[in-house]
């Protein structure tokens, strides 16, 4: 298996991650949703971690788990923010404006100096995914509430306009930037060949996360887990940690990242593709119009390997 077949299988796993998290949390009457979805990450990135480690051989200290931990907490404080926002929000359009943290971390590269020498197509494609989410964020701020309440008959869940629904997304987009700029800079002073480690970290930690998500969730707010409904959610946590493996794979492959990325980079187009077919999400041509913009702005940061 090639560069190719790990990157469309990274694409189909995270799109799939994105599909099986919003069945697992859309359900607005269960407030724990989120918390229910970062267990089930945690178990599944737990159980990943202990293959590294005691199969795989990857080292792991507490110095590593320590120095990587702010990275960790950014990227498990905007899973669950975004898992948060699947309530409010359709996937077609929380998926586009969570994907867009690439253009903020090109952005943030820029002002710290740190982005290197960079091409007109890549600044265009920065300006393209910013556009599009602000040019997103006001069509569905600005949507008629009767034209809103007709496109969503098919799917049967009606999403209200609110601030929060679009707050959650970008407040993940925010944290998720940060978190990759911030995953640079601490692989940077690690040195090469300890990517690996930190991923353990990060999955350690999330299985922290998972396990103290538990314990409030039985010990504080006496919830009730329903086989039928969680299944969703360790789907969901399956094609996270799957993808997340595969997308390694594929950018291991050096010579040929400038097409791989661009392949996974666009996984956010699958996700609103699966939202509409199985989900039965409608949106305006205005939302589709946005998104577009977004997916291409993606796309080329891919192709520019940012």
């Amino acid at each position: 298996m090639n560069w190719f077949w790990f990157a469309v299988i990274a694409l189909l796993c995270w799109s799939g991650s994105d599909f099986f998290s919003k069945i697992g949390c859309r359900d607005s009457s269960d407030k724990n949703s989120h918390l229910k979805m970062v267990v089930a990450v945690g178990v599944i990135m737990g159980l990943h971690a202990a293959y590294e480690v005691f199969l795989n051989d990857v080292p792991i200290t507490w110095d590593i788990i320590w120095l990587y931990l702010p990275v960790s907490l950014l990227y498990i404080v905007s899973m669950a923010l975004g898992y948060v926002g699947l309530r409010y929000i359709e996937l077609s359009i929380s998926s586009p404006i969570c994907n867009s943290s690439g253009a903020l971390v090109a952005i943030l590269s820029i002002i710290t100096g740190t982005a290197g020498e960079m091409v007109g197509m890549q600044y265009l494609a920065v300006a393209m995914a910013c556009i599009g989410v602000v040019a997103l964020s006001l069509v569905e701020a600005n949507e008629d509430d009767d034209l809103r309440k007709a496109r969503q008959q098919a799917s049967n869940y009606k999403y209200a306009k609110s601030w929060m629904a679009l707050a959650l997304p970008i407040a993940y987009c925010l944290l998720d930037a940060a978190g990759t700029f911030a995953d640079a800079l601490v692989l940077d002073k690690l040195g090469e060949g300890m990517a690996d480690s930190c991923n353990v970290a990060y999955e350690l930690t999330f299985l922290f996360a998972g396990a103290v998500s538990l314990i409030y969730l039985l010990v504080v707010k006496k919830a009730k887990f329903k086989a039928e409904l969680e299944l969703p959610k360790y789907l969901g946590a399956i094609c996270e940690t799957v993808g997340q493996l595969f997308y390694i794979y594929a950018l291991s492959d050096t010579e040929h990242v400038a097409m791989a990325a661009p392949i996974i980079s666009s996984y956010c187009a699958a996700s609103v593709l699966w939202s509409r077919l199985f989900l039965k999400e409608k949106l305006s041509w205005k939302h589709y119009l946005s998104i577009a913009i977004i997916v291409i702005g993606i796309i080329i940061m891919g192709v520019f390997d940012m």
